[in-house]
């Protein structure tokens, strides 16, 4: 028989159809226009999901209400992160305490290039504290920005340096392996215990080899799996993995699970 899912997948999307510009051009990239304008369905995760071997997925989207729901729907597939509106930092504030207190989310995701802020803005600080009083994970984006219509220069993985000194209780994960600037997030995870980054949007065949080095050696506890679907199927990167990482079983669970279990005080076993 086959093993049963097993994987836990740090970063999917539920997307509302939308027919902006804003990710018109980086879905478009990537071949999931369809996706983007006509909003995903939590039944077909699912189903890629069981078919990739993912047991527990990290799921965030705008609609919060609608986040909750899907992981009712499917207890235990599922753990919610929240991304509300930092510019309304008081209903932000309370959008966070009833995700987490009423719904038991997980995380708060905010990518700071839609708000052309850089994660040390002081907008920002009230959120990293929020997150340490419920003990929650704080997740971004870092890296360049796929969509041409917002700045990059505010996804450079050096400005999470600063808020880990400044909150050293709080956890954070930084997607999409922050290139350009591999080498910074490889160096703000290495330096603070509490920091992490995740794979998400991009694939091992394109790893950068100092990253591969970092999965398999000294950062070997501060990797995680993650897809970003719809932008990517969640069976690609999987399927990928063995040919261009190469890691030993104990560091390939580590990067698929146990990792993942510690940065988001996830309800099981690593």
């Amino acid at each position: 028989m086959p093993d049963p899912p097993w994987i836990v997948d740090a970063w999917v999307n539920l997307l509302r159809p939308a027919g902006g510009a804003e990710g018109a051009s980086i879905f478009g990239r990537y071949g999931q226009l369809p996706a983007l304008r006509e909003g995903t369905k939590p039944e077909a995760l699912v189903a890629e999901m069981d078919a990739a071997g993912v047991q527990l997925a990290g799921l965030c989207g705008t609609d919060a209400a609608w986040v909750a729901e899907t992981c009712a729907r499917w207890p235990g597939r599922f753990f919610g992160m929240v991304s509300p509106d930092p510019r309304d930092i008081m209903g932000c504030l309370r959008t966070i305490e009833t995700c987490v207190r009423e719904y038991g989310f997980k995380a708060v995701k905010l990518e700071p290039f839609v708000w052309r802020r850089p994660p040390t803005d002081r907008m920002y600080y009230p959120i990293y504290a929020k997150c340490v009083e419920l003990d929650v994970t704080f997740t971004t984006q870092i890296g360049h920005t796929g969509p041409d219509v917002f700045p990059s220069e505010v996804g450079r993985p050096l400005y999470l340096d600063e808020v880990a000194l400044d909150f050293p209780e709080l956890r954070i994960v930084g997607g999409h392996i922050g290139w350009p600037w591999t080498e910074e997030a490889i160096a703000v995870a290495w330096k603070h215990r509490n920091v992490w980054i995740d794979t998400s949007a991009h694939v091992p065949k394109h790893f950068p080899p100092t990253f591969v080095h970092f999965m398999r050696t000294f950062g070997q506890d501060k990797c995680l799996f993650a897809s970003d679907w719809p932008l990517l199927p969640i069976a690609r990167p999987l399927g990928e993995l063995d040919e261009h990482c190469a890691l030993g079983t104990a560091v390939r669970r580590k990067f698929l699970r146990a990792n993942a279990v510690r940065a988001f005080r996830l309800e099981v076993a690593p």
